[in-house]
């Protein structure tokens, strides 16, 4: 057995009061005077109580009741699991996922569905395993951590090794649907603009400008600042002159700049950089396929008294029940 809050066991002294309340609970017995007891010497009178089951039996109960409840806000648990695997659903009968536990040496193992979110649910409830217990954990993709999990067990980490297309498989590059509102003389420049950012990054992107807006357009440049757009037009984001004066409702995410198309180098990589973190946000990076992580911790965290064991609050409700019976019984006698 742990406690996870075991300062409440210094109120174990708390004891001595049924004790000492029991010994003060001394029976009183009436007393008649004889009449040939004015022949005797003259004694103080002398009580002795002898204990009688049901007083022995509601002492044992009050010290119980009072152990149950220092025992409940000790949160008072025991470990008695061992080592488990937990598995993503979705590979429960995956043949990859048995081999990996096979390997793993966890053929006899509990097995768990895998929580949501593991690391965190672990620090909260590794408390219930065993000191001895290993985790396993067989998912298809898990997160990285902002900071490495620090638990009291061992974990080991299987996630299957991410795969690399070959090189003949490489797909199209992905289209992008702009509308560009502008001049004749300055649509030259937008698409020079374009096609410079078609070549940026990691990932080749193919521009579809055009002049009207469709459910596939993402951007609408709008480089007409004696002009309003038309209030059919929407888009998810759009590029307008600071002249244009102000946007009609229900226009999406506006960026604004005083001149445009941007002429400067620096100044177009950092708006397209800026455009692709809005618009295609990295994901989370996922752990190493094979990995143990030692246990960093002595013991688990503390728990707090909603981690108590359900089974001392039921003994809690028993042991009251049986100590109200037999005072009931002792006063009746």
């Amino acid at each position: 057995m742990t406690s996870m809050l075991p300062m409440w066991w210094f109120a174990l002294p708390v004891l001595l009061l049924p004790l000492w309340w029991h010994l003060q609970k001394r029976e009183r017995t009436r007393t008649e005077p004889l009449a040939t007891a004015r022949f005797l010497p003259a004694a103080a009178p002398r009580q002795q109580r002898v204990p009688r089951l049901i007083d022995l039996l509601l002492l044992f109960a009050r010290l119980l009741l009072l152990v149950a409840l220092i025992a409940w806000l000790a949160v008072l648990t025991m470990p008695l699991k061992r080592d488990t695997v937990f598995i993503d659903p979705a590979l429960a009968s995956d043949a990859w996922a048995v081999q990996q536990i096979r390997a793993a040496g966890m053929d006899a193992a509990t097995r768990e569905p895998l929580p949501a979110d593991v690391w965190n649910w672990l620090a909260r409830n590794e408390h219930a395993w065993h000191p001895s217990a290993r985790f396993l954990i067989v998912a298809r993709k898990l997160p990285m951590p902002a900071l490495p999990p620090r638990l009291a067990h061992t974990v080991t980490l299987r996630t299957p090794a991410p795969h690399t297309p070959a090189p003949a498989a490489v797909s199209a590059p992905a289209e992008r649907h702009v509308v560009i509102a502008t001049s004749p003389e300055r649509l030259a420049r937008w698409k020079a603009l374009f096609a410079a950012f078609s070549t940026a990054g990691d990932n080749a992107y193919r521009y579809v400008l055009t002049d009207q807006p469709t459910p596939e357009t993402e951007l609408i440049v709008w480089d007409r600042p004696d002009a309003q757009p038309p209030t059919s037009w929407q888009s998810p984001l759009w590029w307008r002159t600071t002249a244009a004066g102000a946007a009609p409702e229900r226009r999406g995410h506006i960026w604004s700049a005083s001149q445009w198309p941007l002429q400067d180098a620096a100044a177009a990589r950092t708006l397209y950089e800026q455009w692709q973190r809005q618009s295609c946000p990295p994901g989370a990076y996922p752990m190493p396929a094979i990995q143990t992580m030692p246990a960093q911790r002595k013991t688990p965290l503390p728990a707090t008294l909603a981690a108590s064991p359900e089974w001392l609050a039921a003994a809690m409700l028993a042991l009251f029940a049986i100590e109200r019976i037999l005072a009931h019984v002792r006063r009746s006698r």
